[in-house]
């Protein structure tokens, strides 16, 4: 699905993103855990910032409701693009966390579409990519039940494009099989170091190779789709990056930006 082509506006693009811990830039005191959209830079052109605002154990809901949301919705200016993916902790009981697929999990994303067309920016549906749960037969279990199929429908609706990381990391775990999609994920190798803060054989995060693959998809569905326009998407043929291209964050940068980008003004209804 296309979306129409940025208005004319005096700054550079720049691509906002909300989601959870599988999409956060994580400082490097987290290596090798590596979040989705601490990539897309790669993919995307020197002009284009990225402003990545996901953070670790956020809903829909949880996200929207400490003022995350409304912080974007404050930054975002005509011609800007914000890329919305949620789903891999909505399903928590955590009442804080907590949205039903089919009803208030789409109310909340309904706000996000909504405001970012109030600031005449651009809204992107991302379904999550799923976790990895192979059975010895490659099979792939739908962890995230009905929450893409939401996204989904949702996006239909309200005519917005969708980038399906969801269906495509079926197929790669599926393609790769129970062993070798773990090269995709946070399993330690020989020499690497286990931080404290970061488990070995973690089915929910991925590593610089997974994350890579994750934000070339992504950028790739947005030129596809004419989301993003040709210029603004690079190197998608590129095969070797370097870890210091991911763009680690010292602890203190990630501390301070997780604190800051929290609005403090009341949200208007809806928002």
């Amino acid at each position: 699905m296309s979306s129409p082509q940025p208005q004319a506006s005096n700054h550079a693009p720049r691509v906002f993103v909300a989601g959870d811990s599988t999409a956060v830039t994580r400082p490097n005191t987290h290596l090798p855990m590596t979040g989705w959209a601490q990539a897309l830079h790669l993919f995307l052109a020197d002009e284009v910032e990225v402003v990545n605002c996901a953070r670790a154990r956020s809903s829909s809901k949880s996200f929207r409701e400490r003022g995350r949301l409304r912080w974007i919705l404050e930054q975002l200016a005509p011609g800007d693009y914000f890329i919305v993916g949620f789903g891999q902790i909505d399903w928590k009981p955590d009442p804080g966390l907590h949205t039903e697929p089919f009803d208030d999990f789409q109310e909340h994303l309904r706000a996000y579409i909504c405001g970012t067309r109030d600031a005449q920016a651009h809204p992107v549906i991302l379904l999550p990519y799923e976790r990895r749960r192979v059975d010895r037969h490659s099979n792939v279990s739908r962890f995230l039940g009905d929450y893409p199929l939401a996204m989904r429908e949702l996006a239909r609706e309200e005519h917005v494009p969708v980038v399906d990381l969801y269906g495509q990391s079926v197929a790669w775990w599926e393609e790769l099989g129970p062993e070798d999609s773990k090269r995709a994920f946070t399993y330690l190798r020989p020499g690497e170091p286990l931080m404290g803060v970061v488990l070995d054989a973690d089915n929910v995060h991925v590593r610089p190779e997974g994350a890579i693959e994750c934000a070339r998809f992504v950028a790739r569905s947005l030129l596809e789709q004419e989301v993003l326009p040709a210029h603004l998407v690079q190197d998608l043929g590129r095969r070797t990056f370097s870890y210091e291209e991911l763009g680690w964050l010292d602890e203190a940068t990630y501390d301070r930006l997780t604190k800051e980008r929290v609005s403090r003004r009341p949200a208007p209804e809806g928002h």
